[in-house]
């Protein structure tokens, strides 16, 4: 039996606008586009290439800002404030997972999960401690001390969602995680989503073209031509059918931990 665990909006973007300048003018690449996702959904963009799906990813992940429009995060507007205020914001309450996983090759495991809590200045002991935690809830707690060369695509991408998941964000956002994965791989690594999402409430947002990836999400917000398009599974993909998982869901994300007594502090 599923529970309720829909709790509140934690994104609101409403009526935005994103121009991008060309040589000639400028190309409108999202046109008025109002989205809610809530606190413990896990949510799919979805559209064609050139659809503004990869931009309105940006725009959630404060990663640029907005020709015109409304955001709150978490019930803060942010809209309007500066970059360095954003990138505070960004850094306190987003984790961040992507296609090519982003793995320092000179740091090992540990080190590459421990650099959100660096950028923060989390003292070392505690650095370590919260990332061995977090590579451990990935199943890769006898990896910590390996370089990224070592490791198979999908361990590197376990990495990736240990770091996303370090600084217990509000929200993990993923561009095409599976997409440099085989099928198998990208299956495992769905399914640690999936888990996150179920055993701990983390909301999740993930950017992919795989109808198999829409098919299993709580929702897809779909977009073409930088407008949302209702149905982009049907109309695009030619799946017509949603495989709801059922999945029971804490109210509020709790920390990644392997032990229930040990979890991550907020700063």
């Amino acid at each position: 039996m599923t529970t309720d665990y829909i709790t509140r909006p934690i994104v609101t973007i409403e009526r935005m606008i994103k121009d991008f300048p060309t040589g000639d003018g400028s190309f409108r690449a999202l046109d008025e586009v109002s989205v809610t996702i809530n606190q413990g959904e896990m949510v799919a963009i979805m559209g064609p290439s050139g659809s503004g799906k990869s931009t309105l990813m940006t725009m959630i992940g404060l990663l640029d800002t907005a020709t015109s429009g409304r955001y709150i995060l978490d019930d803060e507007d942010v809209s309007n404030l500066s970059r360095l205020e954003q990138a505070r914001i960004r850094n306190r309450k987003l984790g961040f997972v992507f296609q090519n996983f982003n793995l320092l090759p000179r740091l090992n495991a540990l080190q590459n999960v421990e650099l959100p809590l660096v950028y923060a200045r989390v003292d070392r002991r505690e650095r370590h401690r919260r990332a061995q935690a977090a590579l451990e809830a990935v199943g890769l707690g006898h990896k910590l001390t390996n370089l990224p060369t070592t490791l198979s695509g999908g361990q590197k991408q376990r990495v990736a969602i240990a770091r996303a998941l370090v600084h217990n964000p509000a929200i993990i956002l993923a561009d095409e995680p599976t997409g440099a994965l085989d099928t198998r791989t990208g299956a495992e690594i769905l399914s640690l989503f999936r888990d996150l999402n179920r055993d701990q409430g983390r909301t999740i947002v993930v950017v992919t073209h795989d109808p198999e990836i829409g098919r299993h999400m709580d929702r897809v917000i779909g977009l073409r031509d930088g407008r949302l398009a209702e149905n982009i599974l049907g109309e695009y993909y030619g799946v017509e059918v949603f495989e709801r998982v059922e999945r029971e869901h804490t109210r509020e994300p709790v920390p990644v931990s392997t032990r229930r007594e040990r979890g991550f502090t907020e700063d």
